[in-house]
């Protein structure tokens, strides 16, 4: 691949991000006046319950779209507009989240790697900046150095591509189970779905801009040599 084809797919990526992130905020305030009966962390604990687990805890955080799982502590993070909120979108985000804990909960592979790789890509993510700084200005003398950052680079590409199947099966895990408890109806579990769908395409995208970096990078080194 030529440095001009990455060029124009990074520069493609780029475009594609900003539309996309600008999709899902808009997608989001939309269904965020799209009521359902239960708050996000109600919604959260009956699907733990209902799922037989107990250990984990639902907390309220700070931020917009900050809401993620911790395995290590074991609990729920949720934002606040989540938390309280009583909206598809905050049903779909809640659900989402608890989606990850049934995956932890059943030993799902790809879950079990990427948590596997969170020290690894954590260290890579904070040196691989300076080492690849490091390795073009010293690629005559040290051509090693330029080698280890894309090493360093491709840990954390490999992360971004193990991530998608996590989110799409935590997705799906959560409109499945919207849609049986109840919380969504026929008319809303689509808008669910749609909310979820472009929340995961911020990781498509993010998957192949670190792909189109990686070549890239690649690419540097041998014209270098």
């Amino acid at each position: 691949m030529s440095i001009t084809m990455i060029w124009i797919i990074t520069l493609a990526v780029m475009f594609a991000s900003l539309l996309i992130q600008g999709k899902l905020q808009k997608r989001f305030a939309e269904y965020s006046q799209i009521p359902v009966q239960l708050t996000g962390a109600e919604i959260a604990q009956m699907m733990l319950r209902e799922n037989g687990i107990t250990d984990v805890k639902i907390m309220c955080i700070s931020g917009e779209l900050t809401d993620h799982y911790n395995p290590q502590n074991r609990t729920v993070n949720l934002s606040n507009d989540v938390y309280y909120g009583r909206s598809v979108s905050a049903a779909a985000v809640a659900a989402h989240e608890c989606g990850h804990v049934l995956q932890h909960a059943s030993g799902y592979s790809p879950l079990k790697l990427r948590t596997l790789l969170v020290p690894a890509v954590n260290f890579a993510s904070n040196i691989v900046s300076w080492v690849l700084l490091a390795g073009v200005l010293l690629i005559n003398v040290f051509p090693g150095l330029l080698w280890l950052a894309i090493a360093l680079f491709a840990l954390t590409t490999l992360f971004s591509i193990i991530t998608l199947p996590v989110e799409i099966n935590a997705s799906s895990r959560a409109v499945a189970w919207l849609e049986s408890a109840g919380v969504v109806s026929y008319e809303t579990k689509p808008l669910a779905q749609d909310a979820l769908k472009w929340a995961a395409y911020t990781y498509v995208i993010a998957a192949v801009g670190s792909l189109a970096n990686l070549f890239y990078y690649i690419s540097l080194f041998f014209r270098k040599n």
